[in-house]
């Protein structure tokens, strides 16, 4: 498995006396995130900010990609109903 954190990104808790729009602060260590952003080839890279167990908060990549073989949608018309409109 890839790893999964990123290099010179910390994520922290908001400060004590943060104001509530405040989610989190984030520190980068431009160096080490630079060095692993060239190792990359995605033009996306999504990150999902996680708190650990121990509540220690983190980023981590978010890698999920849509499914190609997944099923086509039920179309409207398609789907039967017992209920008369309520209305």
């Amino acid at each position: 498995m890839a790893d999964k954190f990123v290099n010179g990104l910390i994520v922290k808790a908001p400060h004590d006396r943060a104001p509530d729009f405040v989610k989190c602060r984030i520190s980068i260590k431009r160096k080490d995130l630079g060095n692993w952003l060239r190792e990359r080839d995605e033009d996306w890279i999504n990150l999902d900010v996680k708190v650990s167990r121990e509540g220690k908060w983190y980023a981590e990549i978010n890698d999920w990609k849509p499914d190609s073989k997944s099923e086509e949608p039920v179309k409207k018309d398609d789907q039967d109903f017992d209920d008369p409109i309520p209305f």
